[in-house]
């Protein structure tokens, strides 16, 4: 039987579909117009339906679903096989682009699919012209094919080219959706700007509505982490957005179409803006972040207006005709020449003016050389066709500066103890303060100190594959205590557990060993921590707390003689010994986590280490 939580959720979806169902109705038939919505979309899309985006997003879900196995754990699928890391990992190249980290990074990304793709496809059309049956002969022109084959194809295409030339290993369809934006908004500004900024928020807050009528959210610790705006692909994004531009610049010239400038402006600004395309950062030292804000809104600024003028300027020069006649030397030429002179003197006396011959025009020509006919027709550039240029050279940036990173090949992933975990090419470890293999592209001359980065943390590696991953942040693990990373690939997922176990000397850092696993397999100690002093001494004695052989264990040191004796530290409401100190460890009645080992002597009680605890 229900319980009467789930039937109110259940209630209150129904009300929910039913109240915007009725709404679009309404809404409707209040529509003072003689073409309504539904009349809109039959004009220029098969039965009025955007079928070749229903392909894409169900494409999109196919592959989170059974490629990443997202079926078998719908928030956890396997991401490490699927992303970009190099040109010579094909199944990354191929699928990361519809691949996804979480079952969140897939809702938004079809979010901005389900309002941007359709528009997308209603401007290019299922109809390329009219609805005039004789022109669907041809299989370019014939309306299902249109629908159902070429324009997935296009946009698997689009996928293909943001993973070749996206920045680092990505993962994800945003690129493609940015695409979408931009060949939306180039064909209808303010249409795509009202599904950008609201209906994609609508339909992502009605989802989360449906899935959790009522939330229940309780305050808790997170663990550290670097800004938002650190995990975004901004260079993916940028390309996208480029990619779209330019592929709706070409539709619009091939049907000599062209939007108002001023909605174009706007939108392109808005848009920037709201999907953080400013936002340009770059990676410190340690914990450090840089973003350049005010650089990245000025290049937003510019790049609108750039634009703009590519997607509705006019033919006219952007040079001014003074300007080019002072940079044309043929200009000065016909307009100071003997020939021109006395051509302009019989004009003005009524004569007949003798007609210049071929030859005059040939040497005058010759005479200009290359370089000044060069000159001339860069300066008769129309505003138009300079702005588009600039498009161009733009996209082609963002584009190269990936080639070096996805240029990335891996010399060596032996592991670097007995205690790594190997699943089929992949190697599984923990490590702390290494090369960031995934900067040794960039680490070249000059660049080396500025861009070589560490890592600590698990690390997951693979010279088959050509894949290096920091998978599991240390300071992560610090903060959880344990955790798991799935390796795999197409139709199989393994997975590996981790888990520290600390023990934080009083006054000092924490002393601390790593455990490595698969599933099926005995834990093995992957990493130890170095030694730690407590900030203690009792009867002249330091106590040093160490990780040995997985072992925690105690040193006593005498600072008189330097005799140094050991013990392991106590179980549970047990004691040891060493030298003249019996160490007993006690748990908190309050937390059962909580633990604490006391330093005994003469009767004195002392803390010397207290257990980690993790949330």
């Amino acid at each position: 039987m229900l319980s009467i939580g789930t039937l109110f959720a259940i209630i209150l979806s129904v009300l929910t579909v039913g109240t915007i169902l009725a709404s679009v109705v309404i809404v409707d038939r209040l529509h003072d117009s003689e073409e309504g919505w539904v009349d809109s979309a039959r004009s220029r899309l098969v039965m009025g339906v955007p079928w070749g985006s229903l392909i894409v997003i169900g494409l999109v879900c196919g592959v989170y679903l059974f490629v990443q196995d997202g079926i078998s754990s719908i928030n956890d699928p396997v991401t490490i096989p699927h992303r970009a890391y190099s040109y010579f990992y094909p199944l990354g190249m191929l699928t990361s682009s519809f691949s996804h980290a979480s079952a969140s990074h897939l809702m938004g990304n079809l979010a901005g699919a389900m309002v941007l793709a359709p528009i997308a496809e209603y401007a290019w059309g299922h109809y390329p012209d009219e609805r005039a049956t004789d022109r669907f002969s041809w299989w370019p022109t014939t309306p299902w094919i249109r629908a159902v084959v070429v324009f997935p194809l296009v946009v698997v295409g689009l996928t293909l080219v943001t993973s070749l030339f996206a920045l680092g290993p990505v993962i994800g369809f945003s690129g493609v959706v940015f695409a979408f934006a931009a060949f939306a908004i180039v064909h209808y500004p303010i249409v795509s700007l009202v599904g950008i900024l609201g209906v994609q928020g609508a339909l992502v807050t009605t989802y989360q509505a449906l899935q959790s009528p009522i939330g229940v959210f309780v305050a808790q610790p997170s663990p550290p982490s670097a800004p938002s705006w650190a995990g975004i692909a901004i260079q993916g994004h940028a390309l996208g957005f480029f990619l779209g531009l330019v592929l709706g610049i070409g539709l619009l010239r091939l049907r000599n179409r062209q939007p108002n400038a001023r909605w174009v402006w706007l939108a392109v600004l808005l848009f920037a803006f709201a999907q953080g395309l400013w936002q340009i950062y770059w990676f410190g030292g340690g914990n450090v972040y840089y973003l350049f804000r005010g650089p990245g809104v000025f290049l937003v600024i510019v790049l609108a207006l750039v634009i703009t003028v590519a997607i509705a300027g006019s033919e006219k020069p952007i040079v001014p005709g003074r300007l080019r006649s002072r940079a044309d030397p043929t200009d000065r030429n016909r307009s100071d020449g003997p020939l021109e002179r006395s051509l302009e003197l019989a004009r003005r006396s009524g004569e007949r003016a003798p007609s210049p011959t071929g030859r005059l025009e040939r040497i005058e020509t010759i005479a200009s050389g290359p370089r000044s006919r060069g000159r001339s027709r860069l300066a008769t550039l129309g505003q138009r066709q300079t702005g588009t240029v600039l498009v161009v050279v733009v996209l082609a940036i963002l584009a190269g500066m990936a080639v070096p990173v996805n240029l990335f090949v891996l010399e060596d992933a032996t592991p670097e103890s007995d205690s790594a975990v190997e699943i089929e090419d992949y190697t599984v470890q923990y490590a702390e303060d290494v090369e960031n293999e995934m900067t040794t592209p960039f680490a070249i001359g000059p660049l080396q100190d500025a861009i070589s980065l560490e890592s600590s943390g698990v690390i997951v590696a693979s010279e088959e594959r050509q894949l290096w991953s920091e998978a599991i942040p240390a300071q992560n693990l610090e903060f959880s205590g344990s955790d798991s990373v799935d390796v795999g690939g197409v139709g199989w997922r393994e997975t590996v557990h981790v888990e520290r176990t600390g023990w934080e000397p009083v006054g000092n850092d924490s002393v601390y060993q790593v455990e490595l696993w698969a599933d099926g397999e005995d834990p093995q100690v992957a990493h130890e921590s170095n030694e730690s002093r407590a900030d203690v001494q009792l009867e002249g004695q330091n106590v040093t707390l160490a990780s040995t052989d997985g072992t925690f264990e105690f040193a006593v040191e005498s600072t008189e003689t330097g005799a140094v004796e050991t013990t392991p530290i106590p179980d549970g409401n047990e004691s040891t010994t060493a030298g003249t100190l019996t160490f007993e460890r006690e748990s908190d009645p309050d937390t059962d986590s909580a633990e604490t080992i006391y330093a005994v002597a003469d009767g004195t009680q002392v803390a010397v280490a207290t257990k980690e605890t993790y949330e």
